[in-house]
């Protein structure tokens, strides 16, 4: 689902405002206490700031275009059909063949993976290499989404400070009930935002950015095996063979019928 965090988003608010509108509790005073939304959004600000390096928090906003934009990232379908390509031209013309290809590549990791394996380096430091690039890669990934993951867990606290901090100005209304039940309904406004901030937005924002990078380290992996399969010599099936080990069993059985339904075509032309 390519807006999923937009859904996710709408949902959220959604169940929020139908949930206090059936429990009959007033939607205004969502909007008419800023107090709540000082403690709760720059409380969270501020303990996140605290908590991570500038280098690391500079990055917050190139990883809020991740969560909201979905990456273009190559299909592993086209990654094993772009490998039997390889591989049927290193087996025909040799490895060296495969240099006018380095320029056609647009990802950086494949296109610095290629030129190691047409350059003659040995297997294990190509390995070694690219392996290296992908923990490194999942370390800074991993760093993104925790700035995330530690901003749910201060929110939901803010939210009990903001609750308590409501419950103390209301101790100053005790002699009038009306202004004493405004305020302490004001007072657990910031519990509610602290709640909903940490668990509806924070906490899910990280767990996708934790699949987000899944998703490319797999495909990563998925790229050394093909490259280093291509820099054996081996030939297209048994390539397509070692990289639909990374396929769902869906994923491989549809591979396989455009494979057949292509053959057919072409039998027939």
């Amino acid at each position: 689902m390519k807006n999923s965090t937009i859904i996710g988003l709408i949902l959220g608010f959604f169940a929020l405002i139908v949930g206090m509108i059936l429990k009959g509790a007033p939607i205004t005073a969502l909007i008419s206490n800023p107090a709540a939304y000082v403690i709760i959004l720059i409380g969270t600000a501020a303990s996140v700031v605290m908590a991570f390096p500038s280098r690391e928090l500079s990055k917050v906003p190139k990883l809020f275009k991740i969560i909201f934009i979905e990456q273009k990232l190559i299909s592993k379908q086209e990654v094993i059909t772009m490998f039997m390509e390889w591989a049927s031209i290193t087996r025909r013309e040799g490895l060296l063949a495969l240099e006018a290809r380095v320029d056609e590549i647009e990802d950086q990791f494949l296109k610095n993976g290629m030129r190691m394996i047409i350059d003659g380096n040995d297997q294990d430091f190509v390995r070694d290499v690219l392996l290296e690039d992908i923990s490194a890669t999942e370390d800074r990934h991993k760093a993104g989404a925790q700035i995330f993951s530690q901003a749910g867990m201060y929110a939901p606290t803010l939210g009990v400070l903001g609750a308590v901090i409501g419950l103390i100005a209301a101790l100053g209304n005790l002699e009038e009930m009306e202004k004493l039940a405004h305020a302490v309904a004001g007072a657990f406004v910031a519990t509610v935002l602290g709640i909903f901030t940490g668990y509806v937005l924070w906490h899910p924002m990280s767990n996708k950015l934790k699949r987000l990078s899944k998703r490319e380290v797999e495909l990563r992996l998925m790229m050394v095996e093909g490259l280093l399969s291509i820099q054996s010599g081996v030939s297209t099936t048994a390539i397509q063979q070692k990289l639909s080990v990374f396929l769902t069993p869906t994923e491989r059985q549809r591979m396989a019928e455009k494979e057949e339904a292509a053959r057919e075509q072409k039998e027939s032309a």
